[in-house]
């Protein structure tokens, strides 16, 4: 049946439903309030959000970071799996900020669909606050976009953005790092939000074939765990092993291995002249990369420079610092390995693995 070119049209015939989206709104009310933490003045609801830096920062620098969750979103619509990519959401913007030594203080969301479906949507903001209270930063803003005709029905995107604080005197840069530093690996929980284009390649390859678990859990689980967030336990590390310039000591440079991997990530936290040489096997290769290399049918080389292959943070600290250094990570539950030392560069790679 259609309407007469005279009959009234409202915002909901033309695929828009302000119920649901206030509907929504009512839903992340509580679960943005979790967030909340020293310098919110105003969050959810305002036309802009409020926020105040801490007064025991002396000389903060703004850091801001924005990102989205890529194509591991295909995955999440197939299997209808939407409780973890909200915190791959917040995940890939906090630890991007954490690199420069920062505390993330506030995140903002934009989630984009062709119609709302508003339990989808609160399962995937829901994750979103529960990345940010694990980070400690604010959800404070964001933004639900409902556009018919833009979107397939039952799919959605996502984008985040984070700001965070540091001291001016407290940003990593890297330009201290030397020949002698030692580079520590913070174990990923796997795939992490990069590189699901080639993963959902495999899955397509391996067809029926699929293995019903991978490193002790479900397969579809295995894939789709979210993004560590390495946010609270590195940050403690820094106050307690500080970048110190000329001084040789401290926590020199992070690096949050992301798309382009170890061999493309490290090289942007190293000043020039600088490599990282890694030890291959000095971190286990886990079931879920072991599968998705032998179904790939890639290299090494490949799997560095496509996958985190198992490492999701990199440290970069002095020869000194780095036993205490990685004894305190491990206490806060992280998995660190010892995988690497920088040296001079000479006319070698930037990073290598051998």
């Amino acid at each position: 049946m259609t309407t007469s070119s005279s009959s009234p049209l409202n915002y909901k015939d033309a695929g828009v439903d302000i119920d649901a989206g206030d509907a929504l709104v009512e839903r992340i009310k509580p679960l943005a309030k979790k967030t909340l933490r020293e310098g919110v003045l105003a969050g959810i609801g305002g036309f802009g959000a409020l926020f105040e830096v801490p007064k025991r920062y002396k000389e903060p620098v703004l850091v801001s970071g924005t990102d989205g969750v890529g194509t591991k979103l295909k995955l999440a619509f197939e299997w209808n799996m939407h409780d973890t990519v909200g915190i791959d959401l917040v995940a890939m913007s906090v630890n991007d900020v954490l690199v420069q030594g920062a505390e993330p203080l506030f995140f903002l969301d934009y989630f984009a669909c062709g119609k709302l479906d508003v339990d989808t949507a609160a399962a995937v903001i829901g994750g979103i606050a529960k990345g940010c209270e694990l980070s400690g930063c604010a959800l404070i803003g964001g933004e639900t976009a409902e556009m018919p005709g833009m979107y397939p029905a039952g799919e959605y995107d996502l984008a985040g953005f984070a700001v965070g604080a540091v001291e001016k005197s407290k940003i990593l840069t890297g330009k201290d790092v030397k020949p002698g530093d030692v580079v520590l690996g913070l174990a990923s929980s796997g795939v992490h939000s990069n590189g699901f284009s080639l993963v959902r390649k495999c899955i397509e390859r391996a067809g029926a074939d699929l293995p019903a678990t991978l490193d002790g859990m479900p397969f579809k689980q295995a894939l789709m765990a979210p993004t560590r967030l390495y946010v609270k336990n590195v940050l403690a590390a820094l106050a307690a092993h500080p970048p110190s310039t000329g001084s040789g000591q401290g926590i020199k440079a992070l690096a949050h291995i992301t798309g382009g991997g170890l061999l493309e990530n490290i090289p942007r936290v190293l000043p020039e002249g600088m490599a990282a040489h890694l030890t291959k096997g000095s971190w286990p290769q886990t079931g879920l990369f072991a599968w998705l290399q032998k179904t790939a049918a890639i290299s090494d080389f490949e799997m560095n420079r496509t996958f985190n292959n198992g490492i999701g943070m990199v440290v970069v600290i002095d020869a000194a610092s780095a036993a205490a250094c990685a004894a305190m990570l491990r206490e806060a539950g992280e998995t660190v390995y010892e995988i690497g030392v920088i040296a001079a560069r000479g006319k070698g790679a930037s990073v290598t693995v051998g």
